[in-house]
């Protein structure tokens, strides 16, 4: 884009006052408000029902000052940035002391990222002239399916978008490239942790340790809480089971001669009654559909949606911590279905 088209200027005007605004990233679709206002984000809070202490992640446009939003930046952190900026990598520093502590969940650190997105771009290059920060969660209500379309939102807040509503605005830029959220490393204890993954995602421990020289370690007690870390998360109505591939065709016909619906989410050619979604087999192209796919079978009105166990592999870190947390919440399910 070569400069803020009428949506794009009418959404930054929205976000300057006090506003929520939908857009789209190369992640997932954001539910953004002006960072620096505490009261516009307690509206992304009220909008999404998130816990007051769960933080949000602060969205900058490139060349952002860094130095503005915290109080000390390592040479990995601009290191990294140099290397996936823009891009669906998240770190967490140590937040300055005039960012209002309503992005961190109470926290003296901030999440900060630069997305890939165009439509992302020339929001946040519009927004306050390309100085301010938008604070955005996934645009969905709490622990819910993040959305990947601008359609996803919208039945996400169905009645709730536009003019004097909990959304004022929802952008459509198309679907996210990715799919799934960003990368979270904290680097705000290198001294004492050194680099920490809180959320793995689309860039990898390798690549981060390619960059900067160390490999990320696992979380500790102690580490910041972050975005879409808890153990239940990314969840749609319907319960979720993992099972592994051979598994599948037993399980279906027994929770069919149970009487229950099954809705199956598959890589390899698995023999599958309808409904069913097939994903392609390899990290990048299951994580930009895993979303939608959840989402579709969730329509089905099933009793159970089966998700094939995708490879446990390091590539695959993302899309497993994602089904992981979507299937916390139903664990011991098909035993339940299948007890007399």
């Amino acid at each position: 884009m070569t400069g803020p088209s009428e949506a794009i200027a009418a959404a930054a005007a929205s976000l300057e006052a006090g506003e929520l605004v939908a857009f789209p990233t190369e992640t997932v679709y954001g539910l953004g408000a002006d960072a620096e206002n505490p009261a516009a984000v307690a509206r992304i809070y009220a909008a999404k029902g998130r816990p007051q202490d769960h933080p949000v992640i602060v969205h900058v446009a490139p060349g952002a000052d860094l130095d503005y939003w915290v109080t000390d930046v390592p040479p990995a952190a601009r290191q990294l940035a140099q290397a996936f900026w823009p891009g669906p990598l998240t770190l967490i520093l140590k937040r300055n002391t005039h960012i209002p502590d309503a992005v961190s969940g109470g926290q003296d650190t901030v999440g900060i990222r630069c997305p890939s997105h165009p439509v992302a771009i020339a929001l946040l290059s519009a927004f306050k002239g390309g100085k301010g920060g938008v604070a955005a969660p996934s645009a969905n209500k709490f622990g819910n399916v993040s959305p990947t379309t601008a359609q996803h939102v919208k039945d996400e807040f169905a009645g709730e978008v536009g003019a004097g509503m909990a959304v004022a605005a929802v952008l459509d830029g198309g679907n996210s490239q990715v799919g799934i959220e960003s990368t979270i490393l904290d680097l705000s204890r290198l001294a004492t942790h050194g680099p920490v993954l809180l959320r793995p995602g689309h860039i990898s421990s390798q690549q981060i340790a390619d960059v900067i020289g160390a490999m990320p370690q696992s979380p500790d007690q102690t580490a910041p809480r972050a975005s879409g870390t808890l153990e239940s998360h990314y969840a749609p109505k319907a319960p979720v089971a993992l099972l592994p591939t051979c598994d599948i065709p037993a399980t279906v016909s027994a929770l069919a001669a149970r009487g229950r619906r099954v809705a199956l989410i598959h890589y390899t050619p698995i023999a599958a009654s309808e409904p069913s979604v097939a994903l392609p087999d390899e990290p990048k192209g299951y994580a930009y559909g895993v979303y939608a796919a959840l989402r579709a079978m969730d329509q089905e009105q099933v009793d159970l949606i089966l998700v094939e166990t995708p490879p446990q592999d390091a590539e695959w870190a993302g899309v497993n911590d994602r089904l992981r947390r979507a299937a916390f919440g139903s664990a011991g399910i098909i035993e339940r279905f299948l007890t007399p």
